[in-house]
């Protein structure tokens, strides 16, 4: 390693267990960071997979293995910072007699925009254990792409006005939960407006499904996923395990934290609820306990019509557990 520290951008929004690193208390060993912040980090994402504007930054793994596939620049760290299951998260018109998944096909739903993660994890979800066939259902999207090279399958279609209003109005039998369909309006990079979607959602016992699903599967879906430029990776790869390192031991001692005081938010709350399906560690980094997870999203991803080629854990991951 370098005598002098080497100096980094770093876009990473504020979590509980990113928060010692964004403020400092947990130094990245060897690295000077500068963090950057980008609120809503999806501003982020966008700057990151056309510009490469950050020397690190935290982006969603759905736009990244996109990115990737098209020959982005940078490369992802096995560090996942958000987690959720998606057996729930679409909601319906109670009147367009959609009682099962298969119901979906021939309808037109909407999501914010077609690679969005959580609508990537909802359709696997529903594909994987549900049987629908998402190439017969009109996708709706009020947002471009982050990724401009993305190639939209046919069955994609561009709204004129938001989602929420189209729901409301029976122009959507279908829309996916909160920001990421129609639970807001607004441009996402500059800010939204959220909206009230009091709607049903497809699967009432999507809970117990979810937890069925992990214990068959091992597929705990992630979103926020850390990359690295390739340019500071090629000069400095010790970076890599400087980085990990650090996000773990952040990670680490925020759950002991918790552990040792109870929940304080609804984030740790959501946290703690989430151990009793997955075990002690509701934010599992590494790729080995990840492996299941990530080729999932790389199979689905490609299954979806997002990816033009087939991806590897090692196109897409630096294995820190190597380093």
């Amino acid at each position: 390693m370098a005598g002098n520290k080497v100096p980094l951008k770093i876009a990473v929004a504020e979590h509980p267990h990113t928060s010692a690193i964004r403020d400092g208390s947990i130094p990245i060993e060897g690295v000077e960071a500068e963090i950057i912040t980008v609120k809503p980090q999806i501003g982020a994402f966008r700057r990151m997979v056309r510009d490469v504007e950050f020397d690190v930054c935290e982006i969603a793994p759905t736009t990244y293995i996109i990115a990737r596939a098209y020959g982005a620049p940078f490369k992802a760290l096995p560090i996942f910072v958000v987690r959720r299951f998606h057996h729930s998260g679409m909601l319906v018109r109670p009147d367009a007699g959609i009682k099962t998944p298969k119901d979906l096909e021939g309808k037109k739903v909407g999501v914010r925009a077609y690679s969005v993660t959580t609508g990537v994890w909802l359709r696997q979800a529903l594909m994987d254990d549900c049987g629908l066939d998402p190439s017969k259902v009109t996708w709706v999207v009020d947002d471009e792409e982050h990724v401009r090279e993305l190639k939209l399958p046919g069955n994609v279609i561009h709204a004129t006005r938001p989602l929420a209003d189209m729901m409301a109005d029976g122009e959507l039998s279908a829309g996916v939960e909160g920001a990421a369909g129609i639970g807001r309006t607004g441009a996402p990079t500059g800010g939204w407006q959220e909206v009230e979607a009091d709607y049903p959602d497809l699967l009432p016992n999507a809970a117990a499904l979810e937890a069925d699903y992990f214990r068959r599967t091992g597929v705990y879906p992630m979103h926020g996923t850390i990359v690295v430029k390739d340019s500071v990776l090629e000069e400095h790869p010790w970076v890599a395990k400087s980085l990990y390192d650090a996000f773990k031991r952040a990670k680490d001692e925020w759950l002991d934290k918790v552990r040792a005081e109870g929940p304080q938010n609804a984030t740790e709350k959501k946290y703690v609820k989430l151990t009793e399906i997955v075990g002690p560690d509701p934010l599992p980094y590494g790729i080995e306990a990840n492996r299941p997870t990530i080729e999932a999203l790389e199979r689905t991803a490609f299954a979806q019509g997002l990816t033009p080629k087939r991806m590897s854990i090692d196109d897409l991951f630096v294995d820190t557990d190597k380093l």
